[in-house]
């Protein structure tokens, strides 16, 4: 984790890098006098904090202009101020700063900010899955892309397994039936299988994918389905539900009928 201190006077500067060193002592910490200079670090030498702890009063450039300014380059990068006044605390907020605290920064301020960033950050790195109608996939918006038709078709049919799983011989089964060279259909299973783990690994979202002995399943938790939040009883999954589920496979019919069942007043 890149983390990120600025203040211009010398003495707090030094307080808020002694408070992250002891509750983040892996992290690759940078300290900047400048705000400016901070800048210059991301504009000119490709660094690119995770978080930057900042005072708010320093000249040249006050911290709201350098949270402004920052934000643009890396809307990402998550703020926090250190301030000795809650003067600005609204104006703070005003250029979305992530939090305000009083000085001194602590040890356990920064563990307890460290700890919702990374909350935050697991629930926005989710697979985004569309079961109602065609099932669909993206990722930050954006399709998931295949290598292949039938490679997609196995995740659908992992999702609609949950954590349940499913077995070779059962995708087989699901996708062309009884089949003549059983060898042959398992090898072209595990060509599916590698597909989707370098399609996953190539989003850093490899984890989805659990193998149990001859089994395979996915973390739910790991995506935003509107399927599994329709089970949870989510009540804008159930007003999104028109009776339609995964519709480009057969397969998917049973689970269809069993929530046209339950969706029944």
């Amino acid at each position: 984790m890149q983390i990120f201190a600025v203040a211009n006077d010398p003495k707090s500067l030094e307080e808020i890098k002694t408070a992250i060193r002891k509750a983040a002592p892996d992290a690759a910490l940078t300290g900047f006098a400048l705000a400016g200079d901070a800048l210059s670090a991301v504009r000119d030498g490709g660094l690119c904090p995770d978080i930057v702890f900042s005072g708010i009063e320093m000249p040249g450039m006050s911290g709201l202009v350098f949270a402004a300014t920052l934000r643009k380059m890396l809307p990402d990068t998550a703020m926090v101020f250190v301030a000795d006044k809650p003067q600005y605390a609204l104006d703070a907020f005003g250029v979305r700063a992530k939090n305000y605290i009083i000085s001194p920064l602590t040890p356990e301020d920064v563990l307890t900010e460290l700890h919702e960033l990374k909350k935050e950050r697991k629930e926005l790195n989710r697979l985004e899955v569309r079961c109602f109608g065609r099932f669909e996939v993206f990722w930050k918006g954006e399709p998931l892309k295949f290598a292949r038709r039938q490679t997609k078709e196995v995740l659908a049919m992992l999702v609609d397994r949950r954590d349940e799983g499913i077995t070779a011989e059962e995708m087989i089964l699901m996708l062309w039936g009884d089949a003549d060279d059983m060898d042959k259909a398992k090898h072209r299973i595990r060509n599916f299988l590698s597909d989707l783990r370098a399609t996953l690994g190539s989003i850093g979202m490899q984890d989805v994918l659990i193998r149990d002995g001859a089994r395979v399943a996915i973390r739910p938790a790991m995506l935003d389905c509107d399927y599994y939040r329709l089970l949870e009883k989510d009540s804008k999954a159930v007003k999104e539900f028109s009776d339609e589920y995964m519709s480009s496979y057969s397969w998917a019919e049973p689970t269809r009928g069993s929530l046209q069942f339950q969706k029944k007043p």
